[in-house]
């Protein structure tokens, strides 16, 4: 009888294990084909996409200006040694002070680079920067993310004026203006200065997503999301790729 509990045990056991390894492929399953953008902005299908897609899907700060004029970013940008290039060629470059500009899409203008401001590093810094950009050319945003670090940053700045803000690097480094229908609507967290502390990311299995996660889907609700250039049809018109001035 003791040998025939442990057999009925030991089988037991067994077909709970295939239960649960059935149940998690099944899961898994949802999530692979689940809609990957949400349901407000639907994508549609391409046979391939553009290599610029990809490339601007790595892309960690960016700016989002109301312009059509390459030229005129460009110049207020104080961009030295520019030159023309390809969307490929924009993106690719490794440079720590290069900075592209891309071709209008839509009525805006995205300038994406590691020359960009970091929030972390003096977000006075960052502050100063977007501020006098927008004086020159009107309304521009920025976005910034370290997913490593779970650091974000979204500014939105109109000629010269900061009408939001809001920058997170461990603790709330810039809270300015009030929350805009898309952030309230992405159910973004924004922490007071006093707070200083984020919610845990790996707290559980399925972690609610982070504001750093949503990031793209803010800028894609006030401007353009850089990882949508693709669909958005970018063409095959050539932006300019340059170092950034010392400014910042």
């Amino acid at each position: 009888m003791w040998l025939l509990s442990v057999l009925a045990f030991v089988i037991l056991m067994a077909g709970l294990m295939v239960f649960m390894v059935i149940h998690w492929r099944n899961r898994k399953s949802e999530f692979d084909s689940a809609e990957p953008h949400p349901p407000d902005h639907p994508l549609p299908a391409l046979p391939s996409a553009p290599a610029h897609q990809f490339a601007a899907k790595r892309a960690t700060s960016w700016l989002c200006i109301k312009s059509a004029s390459v030229r005129g970013v460009q110049s207020a940008l104080s961009l030295h040694n520019p030159k023309p290039c390809s969307w490929a060629e924009g993106l690719s470059s490794d440079h720590d002070q290069s900075l592209f500009i891309s071709p209008p899409i839509a009525g805006w203008i995205l300038v994406i680079g590691p020359a960009l401001p970091d929030p972390s590093d003096d977000v006075d810094v960052c502050y100063r920067f977007l501020a006098d950009l927008s004086r020159k050319l009107g309304q521009v945003q920025f976005f910034h993310i370290n997913s490593v670090l779970n650091h974000h940053a979204w500014v939105r700045t109109d000629s010269g004026h900061v009408v939001r803000a809001y920058a997170w690097a461990g603790k709330t480094l810039w809270n300015q203006g009030p929350l805009t229908p898309a952030e309230r609507a992405l159910q973004m967290r924004c922490h007071d200065y006093c707070e200083t502390a984020e919610p845990a990311l790996f707290s559980s299995m399925e972690a609610a997503p982070t504001n750093a996660d949503k990031v793209h889907l803010l800028a894609s609700r006030w401007s353009l999301d850089p990882a949508d250039v693709g669909w958005r049809g970018a063409g095959n018109e050539r932006g300019i790729i340059g170092d950034a001035s010392r400014f910042f």
